[in-house]
């Protein structure tokens, strides 16, 4: 079923908001997810069972996926809404501004059709560990508006780089990650002030850091590791990416970190070794 546009971001030609699981309509929900994807299929099942199992429902939008990310997106009972987007914008400058654009989108098409007390924007490669649903019920009393999570990239080594499978879960896949840490915004209030500017949401004062999350975007497969870097080098500002990433094909397979740094397992041993980036 094909719903009408939001009222403060228009939808713009080839997009279309789609209802999935309209049961999740018309009822307050305590948190939901929403994410921005693109040929996502091998790994969106599992993604959508994991996040599933902590949010009430979940809003994505589909960026001219030429897999079964729509279809696999169109099943999950989880999912509510999908945006979906005909028209794939390749320039650099467009890019840009279009990821920001989608997530804003994202946002507004959700508080529109949903009731909701918090959002938790997540990329499909990210695994958060730990109880989410249950450190997001404890924040919720709290004077805190949002949660910077801590991420960790996971890394393919020389015993340990098979490609990964659907029939496999996402999360605990790779055993070594390096010690850089990004604490990220991916939770928040829903508050109207709140709203995206780029890649995070603008306004969100109160904020606390906490949880752990593992990021498999260097290390699904040695062929998912060339197409990384080519779709940074042709659609990234060749300065402040393209470069970084041109260096960095062909050499898939880690001893260090991509910052020149020991690898570790997951654990206390890694969080405690941990470099904010």
């Amino acid at each position: 079923m094909t719903m009408p546009g939001t009222s403060s971001w228009q939808l713009r030609d080839g997009e279309q908001i789609v209802a999935c699981n309209t049961s999740l309509f018309g009822q307050k929900h305590f948190l939901i997810g929403i994410t921005r994807v693109r040929n996502e299929a091998p790994i969106l099942r599992d993604t959508l069972n994991y996040v599933g199992n902590h949010v009430d429902a979940i809003v994505a939008y589909d960026d001219a996926s030429t897999d079964r990310t729509l279809e696999i997106l169109r099943e999950h009972p989880k999912v509510a809404l999908i945006v979906t987007n005909r028209s794939w914008e390749a320039d650099i400058e467009a890019r840009r501004i279009a990821e920001g654009r989608h997530r804003g989108l994202l946002l507004e098409t959700a508080r529109e059709h949903l009731q909701f007390d918090w959002i938790f924007c997540f990329d499909p490669d990210e695994r958060v560990t730990g109880d989410l649903r249950g450190f997001m019920e404890g924040t919720h009393s709290s004077d805190y508006d949002g949660v910077r999570i801590q991420l960790f990239d996971a890394y393919m080594t020389p015993g340990d780089h098979a490609p990964y499978q659907a029939d496999r879960e996402l999360l605990g896949f790779r055993r070594f990650f390096g010690p850089e840490r990004r604490d990220i915004l991916m939770l928040w209030r829903n508050r109207l002030e709140f709203i995206f500017a780029k890649r995070e949401p603008a306004g969100v004062e109160h904020v606390r850091t906490g949880l752990y999350c593992q990021h498999y975007g260097k290390s699904l497969s040695v062929d998912h590791w060339e197409e990384t870097c080519d779709y940074y080098i042709r659609h990234f500002p060749f300065d402040t990416y393209g470069r970084k990433w041109l260096e960095r094909k062909g050499r898939a397979i880690h001893t260090q970190s991509d910052f020149m740094r020991p690898l570790y397992e997951w654990g206390d041993t890694l969080f405690a070794n941990a470099v904010e980036m």
